[in-house]
């Protein structure tokens, strides 16, 4: 008996994934991000369209695609596009990160573990230092779900987008848009 239940828990310690590499799901994961207008509108976009990674070191990387930006209004998508974003020569962002393989390996399905992260978003041709406070769930045997716990505040002004908002309130008609934006995420890996 005692041979059976260690022959189990040896199946099951080698089932868990403790330095598997993690891609993202795309279709089940969310990046979002407010823009303030007329100093009080507040409005909700997203992109649709995300790509990443974790690798066996721990090295994260988040492609992404801007051209997918999603306001809910199709003149402004393309306006974000070609005013904000130029997408003809940056038509992605990157999000570059660690994560400690030690800490997902030790999370129990179910359980969550809050982490500080460093990190860099490149941009619009800049690369600006970020810091990420998630919180990491694992859902299944070969499921990790990332959480912001917080939003990012992104200040366009450090990625060189000051003057594409500019340009975006002025064909809008608008008094101001904000350059300081909010951005939270909801991030599903499995297990390769």
């Amino acid at each position: 008996m005692k041979k059976i239940a260690f022959c189990f828990l040896l199946a099951s310690c080698m089932a868990t994934p403790t330095s598997a590499s993690w891609t993202l799901d795309g279709s089940n994961s969310t990046l979002s991000f407010i823009s303030t207008k007329a100093i009080n509108v507040a409005e909700v976009h997203s992109f649709g369209a995300l790509a990443g990674s974790v690798n066996d070191a721990g090295e994260v990387e988040i492609t992404i695609d801007l051209t997918s930006v999603d306001t809910g209004i199709e003149i402004r998508d393309d306006r974000m596009q070609e005013m904000l974003f130029d997408t003809a020569s940056f038509s992605s962002a990157v999000i570059t990160t660690s994560v400690d393989m030690g800490l997902l390996s030790e999370l129990a399905m179910g359980e969550s573990s809050a982490a500080s992260v460093g990190g860099e978003l490149a941009l619009h041709g800049h690369t600006v230092p970020l810091t990420f406070d998630v919180l990491i769930t694992r859902t299944s045997e070969s499921g990790l779900l990332v959480v912001s716990k917080q939003p990012v505040v992104i200040s366009a002004a450090q990625f060189g987008l000051a003057e594409g908002v500019d340009s975006l309130r002025e064909i809008a008609g608008l008094p101001s848009i904000s350059v300081a934006v909010p951005v939270s995420f909801v991030l599903s890996f499995s297990a390769d």
